[in-house]
């Protein structure tokens, strides 16, 4: 049985490593949100292989991420706690061993590839570094309608890396020579490749990003609506995550999709304040659909604004919420 050393050292990993998730985290059940911690750590140890500032060589990488599988899997005795707990969550909660696999076949091809000719190609990447963990977040919740809401699972998943990339294009080139933002695109807005590299930025690759927020607003929607079929007591805390990632698209959009010259980001008021709203609008209606598109900054085709994400709510309303925010912090 997973233990309470090996679930802190797991939420620590998270509070250093993923911040806006954690804060998500922190809302869904005891039930979940230890193995959630457990599941974060394992991508967290996997992906920091290919990702940390001072990378082994290639051979040295594969040799590491194939240990990784082998433990993960249950093939070899975990040397590593995090690999332990991952162990026991993976056979407690029926992750399915493809996940796995194409997890790390995600994190092996970061060795490799650092560009990708067309969004299919992107897409196939993402099946194992996003989708796989929104299909393993979906076991751990033991969702009692799960064939239904794996396919909008994905979806999210794949929404929540897309809006990271989209939103890391300066530091992916800086600092891992990567260019997430798919060829295709680029090419069809005339944007070269050089230009990326050189941050200069253009109505070229305004428009390159105005494409791929789009795509990425798509993914949403349809990520979104599966979140009813996921168990009540996680439903808001899966609802959160997507509203704030998603409000990353309005960060860019507020520096004028100007990704190159600097990385935008969600200031800790900013997420407290989305949390009160999003919480203000599910005590009205929990309809996860309902609450995300009169909180989130995802636009929905046909609709009219009803609402302006910066608006501050009355100061009666937002009080009745500080004491149960603080507790969250």
């Amino acid at each position: 049985m997973v233990n309470t050393r090996q679930v802190e050292q797991s939420k620590r990993i998270q509070q250093r490593t993923g911040k806006t998730f954690h804060l998500a985290t922190r809302l869904l059940p005891e039930r979940v949100r230890h193995p959630t911690y457990v599941l974060y750590a394992f991508f967290r140890v996997a992906d920091e292989v290919v990702d940390t500032a001072d990378p082994a060589p290639p051979d040295q990488q594969r040799a590491e991420l194939e240990r990784l599988r082998a433990e993960a899997l249950g093939e070899r005795e975990p040397t590593d706690p995090v690999l332990a707990a991952f162990c026991e969550v993976r056979e407690r909660n029926g992750i399915a061993d493809e996940d796995v696999e194409v997890f790390v076949d995600a994190m092996l091809a970061d060795i490799d590839k650092s560009r990708y000719e067309t969004y299919e190609e992107l897409e196939a990447y993402m099946n194992g570094s996003a989708a796989a963990v929104g299909r393993m977040m979906t076991a751990v919740m033991d969702a009692p309608e799960g064939d239904r809401a794996l396919p909008h699972a994905t979806a999210l998943g794949e929404a929540f890396q897309m809006s990271n990339f989209l939103r890391d294009v300066r530091e992916d080139v800086v600092e891992r020579d990567r260019v997430y933002l798919p060829q295709e695109t680029l090419r069809r807005r005339g944007v070269s490749e050089e230009e990326v590299k050189n941050f200069e930025f253009s109505e070229r690759f305004r428009a390159v990003m105005e494409d791929e927020l789009a795509r990425t607003e798509e993914l949403y929607r349809e990520g979104v609506t599966g979140i009813k079929y996921l168990p009540e007591d996680c439903q808001f805390a899966v609802l959160l995550a997507a509203v704030l990632y998603a409000d990353h698209h309005r960060a860019i959009r507020r520096v004028d999709y100007d990704v190159l010259s600097a990385t935008p980001s969600l200031s800790t008021p900013r997420k407290l304040w989305l949390l009160a709203r999003t919480r203000l609008a599910w005590a009205r209606s929990r309809d996860p659909e309902t609450v995300f598109r009169r909180v989130s900054v995802v636009p929905y085709p046909g609709a009219h604004a009803t609402h302006d994400p910066d608006r501050r709510p009355g100061s009666g309303r937002g009080h009745r919420f500080a004491a149960w925010v603080r507790n969250l912090i």
